[in-house]
């Protein structure tokens, strides 16, 4: 592909924006909850907990109802998550991360739209999700699978 001075520009403009995007509060907000919630070892220990109940609710998942700790596991899952959720850290880390996708999901549609505005754009976090949550396991969340 030859370059023109047209992709020139394109490039030396996206560049200027990832850059905007680096130096942006939002971003630094973001950085500086990942870097406490890190640097936080009861934090750390909530998450592996949780971490550790939800690879045992994965397992009970493949049998459902008939899994003999089914309701243990799914009871426990649930403690531990609000535990996790509960933590001070945790909540400032996903209300920063939740701001930052905000702003990327504002960016890459001001972006989008500048084109032509039938082009879709993942929103909320979620990437084209107009048929269902976007989780990508085929329904088995309970979401509506297209």
């Amino acid at each position: 592909m030859i370059a023109t001075l047209e992709y020139v520009d394109i490039l030396d403009r996206s560049e200027m924006l990832g850059r905007m995007v680096l130096n942006s509060e939002v971003f630094e907000a973001y950085q500086e909850a990942k870097l406490a919630l890190d640097n936080d070892s009861e934090a750390q220990q909530l998450i592996n907990d949780f971490n550790a109940v939800k690879d045992q609710y994965e397992d009970v998942q493949r049998f459902g109802r008939y899994h003999p700790d089914y309701s243990e596991i799914m009871k426990l899952v649930r403690t531990r998550k609000r535990e996790m959720d509960l933590n001070d850290k945790v909540a400032a880390y996903k209300i920063a991360e939740r701001k930052f996708q905000a702003m990327l999901d504002e960016i890459s549609q001001y972006i989008a739209f500048s084109v032509s505005d039938k082009i879709k754009v993942p929103k909320d976090g979620g990437a084209l999700t107009d048929s269902g949550c976007g989780c990508g396991s085929g329904g088995g969340c309970g979401c509506k699978a297209s």
